[in-house]
């Protein structure tokens, strides 16, 4: 799993922006790493937030952004009466279930990447208060906002994980590493 983003990051301004969006996904899947189903649904800090409903969170925003961008239907938009769920696993959902449905994001994410003329090309979006005025951004910016919105997400998944059992990013990359 990337835990340093390398230098060369596929010599491309596409393959460095995956790049980083990658090792903010795989810090957020790493704050799981070795925690029951109970203990990554526990809630151990002053947040309502947990990492297996953080890791479900990051995964479906990064598909709405796809969606977006693809000018597509998203399957698992959220509506104001669902918005909690996005945040906790429900129905039977597991964190394997979650980690593969976003591994198959994050595929597609990077195929469409790979696959736009331009990162200087634009979509458009729906009408929000947060969204820009002129209604458009570019597919570099969505790439930034991905890095962004999984980054901060990763530092919560950081300090939740500490709460839990007090293992840091570093003991949890060693850990990984050594199977």
């Amino acid at each position: 799993m990337v835990a340093l983003v390398p230098t060369e990051a596929h010599g491309d301004e596409r393959g460095a922006l995956l790049n980083f969006v990658e090792a903010q996904r795989a810090a957020i899947r790493r704050a799981l790493h070795g925690l029951t189903e109970e203990q990554a649904a526990s809630r151990p800090s002053a947040s309502e937030l947990s990492l297996s409903g953080l890791l479900k969170h990051v995964a479906e925003v990064e598909l709405n952004w796809l969606r977006l961008a693809q000018q597509l239907p998203n399957e698992r938009q959220r509506t104001q009466e669902t918005w909690g769920e996005g945040f906790r696993l429900v129905d039977g959902e597991t964190i394997p279930e979650i980690v593969e449905f976003w591994a198959g994001v994050a595929k597609e994410t990077e195929e469409y990447i790979r696959s736009v003329p331009s990162l200087d090309d634009t979509f458009p979006l729906p009408r929000a208060p947060w969204f820009p005025e002129d209604g458009r951004v570019s597919v570099r910016w969505m790439l930034l906002h991905l890095v962004q919105e999984a980054g901060r997400h990763a530092g919560h998944a950081d300090v939740i994980r500490e709460s839990l059992d007090g293992k840091g990013s570093f003991e949890l990359i060693a850990a990984e590493q050594a199977g």
